[in-house]
């Protein structure tokens, strides 16, 4: 009996120090992609207009780096914090599988890191220091951008107004996300190509591929979007205040649970609504309907780009899936 324990302790032994090596091994060699290219971003009025369009109304940069009061319907930012960072996204997502925190992307959280080191990062997930970025941060969409626009986005951060925040410390996720997400991380390969806005489906795809439309509103289980269930709805966030639950709609062509029975201009009124000068915000007390939907963002966008992307969203598959939109905490 003693011989088999001994055995068995050897082969214990043996698995744990093949299970220490291989993960070192990852974290040794991955994320594999190459250096951060030599760019030097000459900025124009007209890409530091199209950045400004794009950081504030599709991409979603100030969305989540920058600080945001969710006292109030959408959670709008609170001024003097564009861009600074510090959102904690464990307090955001339910059941958040570890512990991410945006970072400061104005001048001052960017003083170190050259242009050819932002896109590296927003394009391929691994920082000026070689560390991989979760995909919370959604760089396999941004890798599929047009150089130019995320050439113009990176000139208009860079006109930010500096701010001074701590040094928020990269994703530590829960085991195993903390191994896998060393391995996603690769070279973008052939870029993306911004679509003729006269080709209205494609260029409204490209826009809510950058705009991670689909990031939101496909449910997702251990991380990993549910096949089958795209655009269906029924992620889950949390309010950092309340605790109060709100599900991503379903925005499939399903005509009872999804938006398959919207006009152009119905689409088109849910967005106007929000930049109506008459449209005035106000608090939102604990067990009354708030939302995580960027409405105050997106709402910015012009009329021409939504009603792209609700042609593109005409073409997505109807999904049956029934969404409980909101649930007070208990």
């Amino acid at each position: 009996m003693k011989k088999v324990l001994k055995i068995g302790g050897y082969v214990v032994g043996g698995v744990l120090l093949l299970a220490v090596g291989y993960v070192g091994y990852i974290y040794l060699s991955y994320p594999r992609v190459s250096p951060a290219p030599d760019m030097k971003i000459e900025a124009t009025p007209a890409m530091l207009a199209r950045g400004d369009y794009l950081a504030h109304f599709v991409a979603g940069c100030l969305d989540c780096h920058s600080q945001r009061d969710w006292t109030k319907f959408g959670g709008p930012v609170i001024p003097g914090t564009e861009g600074k960072g510090g959102t904690e996204f464990q307090k955001m997502v339910v059941d958040f599988p570890g512990t991410i925190v945006s970072h400061n992307i104005t001048p001052y959280g960017l003083k170190d890191w050259t242009d050819g080191e932002i896109y590296r990062a927003v394009t391929t997930g691994v920082t000026k220091d070689g560390k991989a970025l979760f995909p919370l941060m959604p760089y396999t969409g941004f890798a599929k951008m047009d150089p130019e626009d995320l050439k113009s986005i990176i000139a208009y951060l860079r006109t930010l107004p500096p701010i001074e925040s701590p040094a928020y410390p990269y994703a530590d996720m829960n085991f195993p996300l903390n191994i896998i997400m060393q391995t996603i991380p690769h070279d973008v390969g052939t870029p993306g190509v911004k679509p003729d806005r006269s080709d209205s489906v494609q260029y409204g795809k490209y826009l809510v591929t950058i705009a991670g439309c689909s990031d939101c509103h496909t449910p997702s289980e251990q991380g990993n979007p549910i096949p089958g269930m795209d655009f269906a709805g029924g992620m889950e966030f949390k309010s950092p205040e309340t605790g109060d639950i709100v599900r991503s709609a379903n925005i499939t062509q399903e005509v009872e649970t999804g938006i398959g029975s919207w006009t152009e201009e119905q689409f088109l009124q849910k967005f106007q609504t929000y930049r109506d000068s008459s449209w005035h915000n106000k608090p939102v007390k604990a067990g009354e309907f708030n939302t995580a939907m960027p409405w105050l963002f997106f709402s910015g966008m012009t009329d021409g780009d939504l009603k792209s992307i609700f042609r593109y969203l005409k073409t997505i598959p109807p999904v049956v899936h029934k969404v409980e939109k909101f649930t007070a905490a208990q």
